[in-house]
C-alpha cells in the first residue's frame, strides 16, 4: 500500500504540472504571442516526453497532446 501511495502523489503533481504548464501555454497562443509560445511549446513537450517515460502517462496519449498543442501554434501563423 505505501508504494500505491507513493506512485499516487507522485502521479498528481506530475499530472498538475502538466497542467498548468498547457494552460500557460494556451493562454500564449490565444494572446498570440508566438515567440513565447514557441518556448513554452518545447517545455510542455519535454514534460510529456518525461511523463510518459516515468510511466505517468501513457506514450500515445503524451504524443497525441504534443501534436495538438503543436498544430495550434502552427495555427495563428
Amino acid at each position: 500500500m505505501r508504494n500505491n501511495a507513493r506512485r499516487h502523489l507522485r502521479n498528481q503533481s506530475v499530472h498538475s504540472r502538466l497542467k498548468t504548464l498547457e494552460k500557460t501555454y494556451v493562454s500564449l497562443v490565444t494572446a498570440g504571442k508566438k515567440d513565447e509560445a514557441s518556448t513554452a511549446l518545447r517545455a510542455v513537450t519535454a514534460a510529456f516526453d518525461k511523463a510518459a517515460k516515468s510511466g505517468v502517462l501513457h506514450a500515445n496519449n503524451a504524443s497525441r497532446k504534443k501534436s495538438r498543442l503543436a498544430a495550434r501554434l502552427a495555427g495563428i501563423a
